[in-house]
């Protein structure tokens, strides 16, 4: 299996460096502990390669997506500090693989979270602040032919994102209640609520802490956790301009560069 998850590994680490998509890696591991195992050796690799990294992702947060795809729980996935785009810059045509848009509220932690088992004080005392943040997604499976094997080892389909620049303590907003609009063009296409999120953004922050202290890479003051997406997802093309509203938290924007003629 060592074999097949170094495989898998390959992969997907040749379609990052081509550009092209590749095929899905289901047909070389078969759990999701070997899933994550190949998220270890892509993690391992950026590492070694001097990414920095700066947080974590939480998908598959939506009762309903874990439904269709027969799933009972989140995953997870890296951040790196080059995956962060400033609030309104643009995104490099290319630079993410079959890009999809989702707004989500992100914590930016101010102490560790080791504990085996955290509770909501504990990461509510953690927390610094909270930003509104839309997530590009990405894929590097052709036509987004994904099992939760193939999500869970491409790094939890991680592309890059963008943070709005207002802190908001939580004492001041309400993150399950808390409506999100966002808008393509000027055109709405996403709406939600915190409480699409697990129930709460801070119950995916949770779920989070907690399986990677169990994991060995826990929570670390100053990372960064996009809890998941407050609504669905939508696809984004070269020219697209995407603007989210999380109220209480602000807005925020990220471009997509055109493709050169």
């Amino acid at each position: 299996m060592t074999a097949n998850i170094d495989a898998a590994a390959e992969r997907l680490l040749g379609a990052y460096a081509s550009g092209a998509p590749c095929e899905p890696v289901r047909d070389l591991i078969t759990t999701l502990d070997d899933a994550y195992a190949v998220q270890d050796r892509l993690t391992e690799r950026w590492l070694a390669d001097g990414r920095r990294l700066a947080g974590r992702k939480i998908g598959l947060t939506s009762r309903a997506v874990q439904a269709q795809i027969g799933v009972d729980s989140p995953d997870f996935g890296m951040l790196f500090a080059d995956m962060a785009v400033p609030d309104g810059e643009e995104i490099p045509a290319g630079a993410v693989l079959q890009p999809r848009a989702e707004a989500e509220v992100a914590l930016v932690l101010e102490r560790d979270l080791t504990h085996e088992r955290h509770t909501a004080a504990d990461l509510i005392r953690a927390t610094a602040f909270a930003l509104p943040a839309i997530e590009v997604v990405g894929s590097r499976v052709r036509d987004w032919d994904i099992t939760l094997a193939d999500t869970v080892a491409d790094n939890a389909s991680s592309g890059m994102y963008a943070l709005g620049n207002r802190p908001v303590p939580l004492s001041d907003v309400d993150l399950r209640l808390c409506g999100m609009v966002m808008e393509r063009r000027g055109e709405q296409v996403s709406t939600g609520n915190g409480a699409a999120c697990l129930g709460h953004p801070l119950n995916a922050a949770l779920w989070l802490a907690d399986t990677l202290v169990r994991v060995g890479r826990p929570l670390r003051a100053g990372d960064t956790v996009l809890t998941g997406a407050l609504g669905p997802v939508v696809p984004a093309a070269p020219g697209d301009v995407f603007e989210a509203r999380i109220d209480g938290l602000g807005d925020v924007r990220v471009a997509f560069g055109k493709e050169e003629s």
